[in-house]
């Protein structure tokens, strides 16, 4: 028996930026130590917006070897390692193992001309009867659709590329599987109809792979690269990052509603069944799975990009703890935009575009940003009821993890639009969902651990902070 204390690595990978993570198990809960953070974006690449994924590749290796390195010298051992990332988004990797292309971004424009073609062949009432999946025009299918050919590859989603680089496995996280647009939300199968209605290869992506089941041992040319034993297990994890963040979702009890905030805001509820209604399908909810088989009923709404990317505009002259005050100082009423439009996918120019979106003159970066956070709060408050008269589900308080969870002023807004309790944090969710997941795979939480217990010792450290409703601003 080893005796060293088993540690877990979390490699969490956003649209921004990634890390990797070391997760340890202490008698007080669990505790993260980030010892790799490396930038990432959308690129222009062969005329397309793409993932740079083999330079992303080599930043989880360099991450990987720290975190063998750290592990050295503390006299602790490397458990397992999880990978997730954002969702609907895969390279195409040819039967020897080579990689087709850099994977487009769910960024690039490539599907718009193909969205008409699917629905031609396959409605999407019935995509949705099936999937349960909310249209999202760069979902998985669509890209699929916009492929020039196929024929002798197979998709691999970003997660999936990245655990099959490391262990030489292939295989298709349920979670992260589950935002492709033809896996049927009932069963947590892929759909076989819908692959031969939309001329789909059957084999286009590899068998399913649940949250905690092995992927496989690290490759011993990645043993090589990273100092880590050859012996290294490879967990799935919830490999969509909201699957994730969700698991870690601090709740005490079922009557919880949650928000991932980042660079999309994810909003919903937790089932244990999906909802595939006419109703939830005009509202456009959203049915994608979550770790145990739970059903993360949904919008994806616009996010912290709007803010991101207006920040990246202004550049050094405008800091974002500055602009947050100022922004708080500004009176309640002003303009509003639709954060969830389609007009604010792409990057850049975003501060011309909120302008023009808003139709009002927003004269200081200030203003600007106060009409995103204030837009923000408002689909936040209108998805949260929506979520709530769909499923049946009243909501006590609602659980604002992730990025967003440190924006004051939103989750002060947020809290006043819905009228509801916001618990902010932890900012971590994914990492600690991440961790957990494995930490629970390894037996660190006991042979009989649930949702429930993960949820427990996120608990017992998580810091959290609960904006009441109609607080005033000022005290912020």
């Amino acid at each position: 028996m080893n005796a060293k204390p088993a540690v877990y690595a979390a490699i969490d990978i956003g649209a921004s930026s990634g890390r990797v993570i070391l997760g340890r198990m202490g008698a007080d809960g669990p505790s993260l130590e980030i010892v790799h953070r490396f930038p990432n974006g959308v690129q222009e690449i062969d005329g397309a917006l793409r993932w740079n994924v083999e330079d992303l590749f080599k930043q989880v290796l360099h991450g990987l070897a720290l975190a063998a390195e750290r592990t050295a010298a503390t006299g602790e051992r490397i458990a397992s390692i999880g990978v997730d990332t954002w969702a609907v988004d895969y390279g195409l990797v040819y039967d020897d193992g080579g990689l087709a292309s850099q994977p487009h971004s769910y960024r690039d424009s490539r599907t718009a001309s193909v969205v008409d073609a699917v629905h031609g062949k396959v409605p999407f009432e019935r995509l949705y009867a099936t999937t349960g999946l909310q249209f999202l025009p760069f979902n998985t299918v669509y890209q699929l659709a916009a492929e020039p050919s196929l024929e002798g590859t197979q998709a691999l989603l970003i997660p999936d590329l990245l655990g099959y680089w490391l262990t030489g496995q292939r295989r298709c996280e349920a979670t992260n599987a589950s935002t492709t647009g033809v896996l049927d939300a009932a069963t947590g199968r892929f759909a076989a109809g819908l692959f031969d209605a939309l001329d789909i290869p059957q084999d286009i992506f590899p068998e399913l792979i649940q949250p905690g089941e092995a992927l496989g041992t690290l490759l011993p040319a990645i043993a090589g690269k990273t100092g880590l034993p050859a012996d290294t297990r490879v967990v799935a994890v919830g490999s969509h990052d909201t699957a994730s963040a969700v698991a870690a979702v601090p709740a005490a009890d079922a009557r919880f509603a949650y928000i991932s905030s980042g660079t999309w805001s994810l909003v919903g509820v937790e089932l244990s069944e999906p909802i595939r209604t006419e109703a939830s399908r005009q509202a456009n909810f959203t049915n994608e799975r979550g770790v145990d088989g739970t059903i993360r009923y949904l919008r994806n709404c616009g996010g912290l990009w709007l803010l991101q990317e207006c920040l990246r505009e202004w550049g050094s002259a405008v800091t974002l703890e500055e602009v947050l005050a100022e922004a708080s100082a500004l009176p309640a009423g002003g303009p509003l935009i639709d954060a969830d439009s389609d007009d604010f996918i792409a990057p850049d120019d975003m501060p011309h575009r909120i302008r023009d979106a808003a139709g009002a003159a927003l004269e200081s970066p200030a203003a600007v940003v106060r009409c995103i956070l204030d837009s923000l709060a408002q689909v936040y408050a209108r998805t949260l009821a929506q979520a709530a008269e769909l499923s049946g589900r009243a909501t006590d308080v609602v659980h604002i993890v992730g990025g967003g969870s440190q924006n004051r002023l939103l989750c002060q807004l947020t809290a006043d639009a819905s009228g509801l309790p916001v618990a902010a944090g932890p900012v971590e969710a994914t990492a600690l969902g991440n961790v957990l997941v494995q930490a629970r795979a390894d037996g660190a939480l006991g042979s009989n651990a649930t949702l429930t217990d993960i949820r427990a010792a996120v608990r017992s450290t998580a810091q959290t902070h609960t904006y009441e409703p109609s607080k005033t601003l000022s005290s912020i």
